[in-house]
Formats: structure tokens, C-alpha cells, sequence
């Protein structure tokens, strides 16, 4: 069960969340829909190299990455999206596109889109395509330490 790891991470620190199931999803206005979560909160996870190095971006389902402004920020040229083959390694209990923005159990740094910091609860995929996870941006922060900036195009 892919949310098994994130579970444990999460009641080892005393988060309270909640796992939504719904029927299967792939596109973010799909799993918004099925799960009847607001798009606002609900999360991707897109994997990034920085200089030959894998990294984790978290970003409003809606939004697409502003590479320019990661590269900017991350203070290189060399910044581009990561191909599926370099990565799904790294999350081999999770299926391809729903790795949950917890880049710190798979040894990643992550970047965070300001823009999820403007609600109170955030909500990803946890895993598979028909579970999230729903819980505080706070504990989220917490416990994930990212470097937030605004990252998205606009």
C-alpha cells in the first residue's frame, strides 16, 4: 500500500490528516472533481534536476512550473525537468505521477510554490491515483522544511 511509508512518517509526528479515496484520477481538474477537494489546495509534485541533481517541486494542481524562476532561484542554468526514467526509481511503492511532496523520506530537496501557503490545508497525492492526503500546510511545512518561492508561471 503506497501511503503506508507516509502514514507512518506522519503519526510518528503527531499530524492529524485525513486520506480521501476516490476513483481513479490522473489530471488535476479529475482528481479535484473526485475528490472534492477545492483546486486551490490540491497539490502536484513534479521531479526537477538542479544540477545533475534530483529535486522535488510542489506546486498548485493548476499551475505549470516557471523554469526560469527555479533556475533563478536555485542560482544555476542548469535546471530542467526530470525524465520518468530518472526518477520513479526513488518511489518504487508510489505510481508514476502520484508521489506525495514529501521529498525529504526519498532524500530530495523541495520547493514549494508560494501560492499553497495562502490556505490552511493542503492536499496531494498519496501515492496512487485514487488517495490524498489532506492536513495543515503548517504541519506540511514543518515537517518537510521547504524552500518556498514563487515558482509558477503566471
Amino acid at each position: 500500500m503506497p501511503i503506508r511509508r507516509l502514514r507512518e512518517f506522519l503519526d510518528s509526528h503527531g499530524v492529524k490528516y485525513f486520506v480521501v479515496s476516490h476513483s481513479p484520477a490522473y489530471t488535476a481538474q479529475e482528481i479535484a472533481a473526485s475528490a472534492h477537494v477545492p483546486g486551490n489546495e490540491l497539490a502536484k509534485t513534479v521531479i526537477v534536476t538542479i544540477e545533475g541533481k534530483l529535486a522535488m517541486v510542489v506546486l498548485p494542481a493548476s499551475r505549470q512550473l516557471d523554469l526560469e524562476r527555479l533556475r533563478d532561484i536555485a542560482g544555476t542554468r542548469d535546471a530542467g525537468l526530470a525524465g520518468e526514467d530518472e526518477f520513479s526509481f526513488l518511489f518504487p511503492e508510489c505510481e508514476i505521477g502520484a508521489m506525495p511532496p514529501f521529498g525529504n523520506l526519498y532524500g530530495l530537496d523541495v520547493f514549494v510554490a508560494e501560492e499553497l501557503e495562502a490556505d490552511d490545508d493542503i492536499a496531494f497525492n498519496a501515492g496512487s491515483h485514487t488517495e490524498l492526503v489532506r492536513l495543515a500546510y503548517r504541519d506540511f511545512k514543518r515537517l518537510v522544511n521547504p524552500r518556498v518561492a514563487s515558482l509558477t508561471l503566471k
